[in-house]
């Protein structure tokens, strides 16, 4: 599953619109956002969001009333990687109590200290262990040709998108940014699909125009990508920026509501032995996602398709066994028999946009 359209990151419920979960969905439903992505945790063992006094979650109230209105949510999680197996372990109790729908790694300078590619590589382990079908995102630094010491690749190795905070401080040339920021995403291995996060705050010596989030939002769509979100909702919704919130609200970036037949579609052309055709349900900079790597555009996934069906089981006949989603996203189920062995449990995420297959997410294994 990927996201489409225009999300807001929340750091503390009490400083959006009040911690109050019908305003909060009201404002989101009136800017037109597809999703809102909550902090959850904080390192190793703080549950956040939750009062520290009478220890209540604040969370799963805002969950409610966003989804009432049509908004998603995701959960984030500020990671400092000295004890990442106590913060994966927090991780997958947080994602699992909560049911948020995507799980959004915050990792920054502490994860540029000695040491922290191997607890990059620990902590995505045993998070993946724990969360092997969620969608798992990387949010951190904008240009990674800059910050060489980051494990980049130790986290995005088991992550389905990136998140890069795109934040051009002390400057005003987002395109630029932008263009640079997804320049240098494309070349890391592996790369991953791009979602970038916009500022809608100000420092002490700068600030964003409306005019520079206005372009910024419109050059992410004109350059395909599926979504931006926008830091941070505690900011934006504060009178004094209300015209950086304004910007991304009056933003014309709606999630689409795709075709309902694409996973009997896929299942039609898998019959067929056709990768080709297969391909071409996906767009031009889709990503195709299994266990042990991503594959991006309709060339690799063209590739995936023709060894899935000559090599790993020819000659299968397929039947879809399950369906449900609605919007821009589809979850199935399905089962194969071929002249190698057979898949039984095949279960498979799609995530769509125009009509066409964006992100695709597949589980089986064969026996």
């Amino acid at each position: 599953m990927t996201l489409y359209g225009k999300g807001y990151f929340i750091w503390q419920i009490v400083q959006c619109d009040g911690g109050i979960p019908s305003a909060i969905a009201a404002r989101a439903a009136a800017a037109g956002l597809s999703h809102a992505i909550i902090k959850i945790a904080d390192g190793a063992s703080r549950r956040y969001n939750v009062t520290r006094d009478t220890n209540i979650d604040l969370v799963p109230p805002v969950m409610s009333a966003l989804r009432e209105v049509g908004v998603s949510v995701w959960g984030w999680h500020y990671v400092r990687g000295d004890d990442p197996v106590a913060e994966a372990s927090l991780a997958v109790d947080r994602v699992r109590e909560l049911g948020v729908e995507g799980y959004v790694i915050d990792a920054e300078a502490e994860y540029k200290q000695p040491g922290r590619r191997e607890a990059a590589k620990c902590f995505m382990r045993e998070l993946r262990a724990g969360l092997p079908e969620i969608p798992i995102a990387l949010s951190t630094y904008r240009f990674p040709r800059i910050h060489t010491a980051f494990p980049y690749a130790e986290f995005l190795d088991r992550c389905d998108l990136a998140m890069p905070q795109v934040y051009f401080e002390e400057a005003h040339n987002p395109e630029e940014q932008l263009e640079r920021c997804l320049e240098q995403y494309a070349a890391l291995q592996p790369a991953r699909p791009v979602i970038p996060t916009i500022p809608t705050y100000a420092s002490s010596v700068w600030r964003p125009t409306p005019d520079e989030i206005t372009r910024m939002l419109s050059r992410a769509k004109d350059l395909s990508l599926t979504a931006a979100n926008a830091w941070s909702w505690d900011f934006a919704s504060r009178p004094a920026f209300n015209d950086l919130w304004d910007a991304v609200a009056g933003f014309d970036w709606p999630p689409i509501r795709p075709e309902a037949d694409i996973p009997d579609r896929l299942i039609e052309l898998l019959n067929q032995h056709d990768p080709e055709a297969l391909a071409g349900l996906y767009r031009d900079n889709a990503a195709h996602v299994t266990g042990a790597r991503t594959a991006v555009g309709r060339l690799a996934v063209a590739q995936w398709y023709n060894s899935l069906l000559t090599q790993l089981i020819p000659n299968a006949t397929f039947e879809l066994t399950g369906k449900s989603g609605d919007g821009n996203s589809r979850h199935f189920t399905w089962i194969a028999e071929s002249e190698r062995g057979k898949v039984l449990d095949g279960k498979d995420t799609l995530g769509l946009n125009e009509g066409q297959i964006q992100y695709h997410y597949t589980f089986f294994t064969v026996s």
